[in-house]
């Protein structure tokens, strides 16, 4: 077993397995390599590397062989998993695993091995996933998260797809990448201003969707990425009118610092709306190399009513960026008088639900001047419409 000093090293590692051609048809590996690292001087301690000789040698297609060169008559004479799971268990367990994907792939790849011999599998003390980490942090400057894309992206070489060399690389990308990302916070891009003006909104109908791009502001914003939809060049605003509110306020969602975030749902009949929120989704996704280990959640609802609806989120005093709050004005849509019917602004302590609630009555229309921020935490991401400004009818 290894000893307790050295499991505070952290253990990089990769496998390169069968790719499955038939249905039911499992992953055999059939190399295993590794790396230890020191984590306070970032220096290769040791290595180890083996090819392995899988139950089955039809299970090696010509596909896989062209794609990294390991032959059938390249691990005959290799040792089989269970001749290597002492050692393999001895170097992993108790310490802190990394590598690119591997939560979803080459953890589970070595649970199966394991199984299969009847073994207990090691156990980490931690993990990093390279693809997760980099996914919330350092996002798609480079282009896709794979490795080989970001290994050509700080002219690290090509990737072999063997087990020790993609392990060493990986390692190198995440240096690179911190590196950048230090950098950053200590000399940060300028700041792209935020405009709050209601008059920068600009009609839904009227967004280009092919000027829509999503760009980062900041490497950090509450330990995440911070990125932001612009249309030609300038952050997104929209302006809805007569959105019908499905749901009153609530309280259901929490900000970042656990406070309630006030909202309500309304209808998104329009198709083009729908079409104008589901490609600011799209891109924004694409952008951060969204993959499955978070919930994506969509701008628009389409799960549990009877027509489309979507989040109207209000800005509070108290709200994650200081400045500004949601201007909400009632108009008396009924009146006839032109002194009458002209918003007047609500005057409210804080936003309180209790004295908000009569306002945003379900059947009710509000008029919505909105931003769209994007968010990106470990267990979910998506993006808010936040309003600047609100006009509701009665």
């Amino acid at each position: 077993m290894a000893s307790i000093v050295d499991q505070s090293k952290i253990a990089f590692f990769d496998l390169e397995t069968t790719v499955p051609t038939r249905p039911g048809e499992a992953h055999a590996i059939l190399e295993f390599g590794y790396i230890l690292v020191c984590p306070e001087r970032l220096i290769e301690l040791e290595s180890f590397s083996t090819l392995v000789r899988p139950h089955d040698l039809s299970l090696i297609s010509d596909s896989f062989v062209r794609s990294n060169g390991i032959t059938a008559d390249a691990v005959v004479s290799a040792p089989t998993f269970s001749d290597i799971a002492d050692r393999v268990y001895d170097f992993l367990h108790g310490r802190v695993w990394a590598g690119h994907n591997i939560l979803s792939f080459d953890c589970v790849r070595l649970r199966e091995a394991y199984a299969q011999i009847n073994r207990p599998p090691p156990e980490p003390k931690g993990t990093i996933d390279s693809l997760a980490l980099l996914t919330q942090r350092f996002g798609r400057r480079a282009g896709d998260l794979k490795i080989d894309t970001l290994a050509a992206y700080f002219g690290l070489g090509q990737q072999r797809h063997r087990s020790l060399a993609d392990a060493r690389m990986n390692f190198e990308v995440v240096k690179c990448c911190a590196t950048v990302l230090f950098l950053e916070s200590i000399n940060p891009r300028e700041q792209i201003p935020i405009p709050v003006e209601s008059d920068n909104a600009i009609p839904y109908n009227e967004v280009c969707m092919a000027s829509i791009t999503v760009v980062s502001v900041s490497p950090y914003f509450h330990r995440f990425q911070k990125i932001q939809i612009l249309h030609r060049d300038i952050p997104l605003q929209i302006r809805c009118d007569s959105m019908r509110i499905r749901f009153g306020l609530s309280t259901k969602y929490l900000d970042y610092a656990g406070r309630p975030r006030l909202s309500f749902m309304v209808d998104a009949n329009s198709p083009t709306l729908c079409n104008l929120l589901d490609a600011c989704d799209h891109i924004t996704k694409r952008f951060l190399g969204f993959d499955c280990n978070s919930e994506w959640r969509p701008l628009v609802n389409r799960k549990f009513s009877e027509s489309p609806t979507v989040r109207l989120n209000l800005r509070t005093e108290d709200g994650e960026r200081s400045g500004w709050m949601t201007e909400i004005y009632h108009k008396d849509s009924s009146s006839s008088s032109s002194s009458l019917s002209a918003p007047q602004m609500v005057s409210c302590s804080g936003y309180d639900v209790a004295e908000l609630d009569w306002l945003f009555r379900p059947g009710g229309f509000v008029d919505a001047y909105l931003c769209l921020e994007p968010y990106n935490y470990p267990e979910n991401a998506g993006i808010r419409l936040v309003a600047k400004k609100l006009i509701v009818h009665y």
